[in-house]
């Protein structure tokens, strides 16, 4: 019985082919770490609430359980992070998020005349938005970590007050809240950038509309591979 061949990647890991019209946008170790960071930062915010809203931490009570879970869940949460680091497709994608190129500061002028036309907004894989938010978001979880560790672990560095971390900790949170409802809220209106998150496919026209210059420079990795490296192969004489 014969088998359908995968193209093989530069790692030499031999992948699925692409089902007709659709390309391939996240591997499978970069779903996870997504999703178990979605899920970490989900249970932070919920036992949160459960502490500081009054209505809400009388009605769930169990002060003491939701103390425990919440601090562990804020320690957990750089763990999806670290262990993604073992996928080579989750690092280039760390690369592209922390690169910040010409075309993203034209997405970014766009963005704000509210031009959409994929000639107007230019972005790779990750768009300047998206970029932004996850500089932003890495940030804020690693100062509410610092802040966290020093609320736990009172006289940590005693020269910071604990009034101090709780004040910047609870600002913080609120600033949290509010860009990861703005993200959600993007993501909801957007059926086909959540398909690529549960799937790992999205269509080539969303690909082309959203992502040109991505879907351009895939194409021309998919061909270099395919020709040795030399994305404009030529006759050679013979």
């Amino acid at each position: 019985m014969r088998s359908t061949a995968g193209s093989t990647t530069p790692t030499g890991t031999v992948t699925r082919p692409e089902p007709a019209g659709r390309v391939r946008r996240f591997t499978c170790a970069e779903r996870m770490v997504h999703r178990a960071t979605g899920w970490l930062m989900l249970l932070c915010l919920v036992t949160a609430a459960c502490l500081y809203l009054g209505p809400l931490a009388q009605l769930v009570g169990r002060r003491h359980l939701m103390v425990t879970v919440h601090e562990w869940s804020g320690i957990l949460l750089p763990l999806p992070l670290l262990l993604g680091l073992l996928s080579p497709a989750f690092r280039a994608d760390l690369r592209r998020l922390n690169r910040f190129a010409v075309y993203d500061k034209r997405w970014l002028r766009s963005a704000r005349r509210r031009l959409t036309s994929p000639d107007a907004r230019p972005a790779g894989k990750f768009n300047a938005g998206q970029k932004i938010y996850a500089g932003w978001i890495a940030g804020a979880v690693l100062v509410m970590m610092f802040t966290g560790l020093l609320m736990w672990f009172m006289g940590l560095l005693p020269f910071i007050s604990r009034t101090s971390a709780i004040f910047v900790h609870d600002c913080l949170a609120w600033a949290v809240t509010i860009v990861l409802i703005g993200h959600m809220r993007k993501a909801y209106q957007d059926p086909e950038a959540r398909l690529g998150m549960r799937t790992g496919y999205v269509s080539r026209s969303w690909a082309a509309r959203h992502h040109s210059r991505w879907l351009r420079d895939d194409h021309l990795g998919n061909v270099a591979q395919k020709t040795g490296g030399d994305t404009h192969p030529q006759k050679r004489p013979s």
